[in-house]
């Protein structure tokens, strides 16, 4: 009895400290990669700190310098013409607002019309939608910018915006979210007491989703504000021009006249919305990205 007790005490110990190992080795990777993502952060900010001919030759130091006011006055001044913050900003926030609330509208709409509904070919359009996420944007963008200097739509927002409504990874996100947190019964009582699909949908379907909702958005806000190809190719207008395709402009500067100082302040300026609405909405992504679990 006594040896039986001393074996299980032995493997309990075993256990125990093989799972302190994996714990100290799993904490210590995502210490490793959280410092790692904030040390690119922290490099950008010093760089926004230092003077233009200090980051052309090519110096490198992790020291705060004393050159942020002037690369943000001579951003507003030197480069105004090649980028107007608010301008920059308005385009990219109406574009990336627009952009991510209408994606995940329809997303949704459409991974609960495939979830709750059973029809022949169901599953058929269920893979040709995930199949969509395989093909490149690019694939169709010479096309697409065809069909728009055709109809006179360049330097359009729309353009920009209405395309993103079909988003195959989000509409596998809604659907599987679906799968793990809505009954079907609940939708047919809602049938039952005489409630019409989109009335369904709006009141019962779209509460439930709201983690799902939360977390997409962010993903979609930041990809559609990030965005430099096709608003590169569409928007030629200085008027509509996003902050991405701004910044690229004062890249494409020769290198005589470019100024490191201001590159690295816009680009500081312009990943900094992104940077407040990620903290401040983080917590969803973890309801988002826990509901399923816990729920299904």
């Amino acid at each position: 009895m006594n040896r039986v007790i001393t074996d299980y005490k032995k493997e309990n110990r075993r256990a125990i400290i093989k799972a302190i190992i994996l714990r100290v080795l799993c904490y210590s990777f995502l210490c490793f990669v959280s410092v790692m993502c904030i040390f690119f952060f922290y490099l950008l900010l010093v760089n926004t700190t230092r003077a233009n001919n200090d980051l052309q030759g090519g110096r490198f130091t992790l020291m705060l310098s004393r050159f942020f006011n002037q690369n943000f006055k001579n951003l507003f001044s030197k480069f105004k013409t090649d980028f107007d913050a608010l301008k920059g900003f308005r385009a990219s926030f109406v574009i990336a607002f627009s952009s991510a609330v209408l994606t995940c509208y329809f997303s949704a709409l459409t991974a609960y019309g495939i979830y709750a509904y059973d029809f022949k070919g169901k599953r058929l359009m269920e893979a040709f939608i995930l199949a969509i996420m395989m093909i490149p944007p690019q694939l169709s963008s010479v096309g697409f910018f065809q069909m728009a200097s055709k109809y006179g739509l360049k330097n359009n927002w729309w353009m920009l915006i209405l395309p993103s409504i079909a988003a195959p990874s989000i509409f596998f996100y809604m659907i599987q979210y679906l799968r793990a947190t809505l009954p079907k019964d609940l939708i047919e009582s809602s049938r039952i007491d005489g409630s019409n699909e989109f009335m369904t949908f709006n009141r019962v379907v779209l509460p439930i989703m709201k983690p799902a909702l939360a977390v997409q958005m962010i993903f979609a806000f930041v990809g559609s504000w990030n965005n430099l190809y096709m608003p590169s190719l569409l928007l030629s207008d200085s008027e509509k021009k996003t902050l991405p395709v701004m910044i690229n402009a004062l890249q494409r500067t020769s290198w005589g006249n470019i100024d490191l100082g201001c590159v690295y302040m816009a680009i500081f300026l312009s990943i900094l919305p992104v940077v407040i609405v990620y903290l401040f909405l983080s917590r969803f992504i973890i309801k988002g990205v826990t509901a399923g679990s816990v729920k299904g």
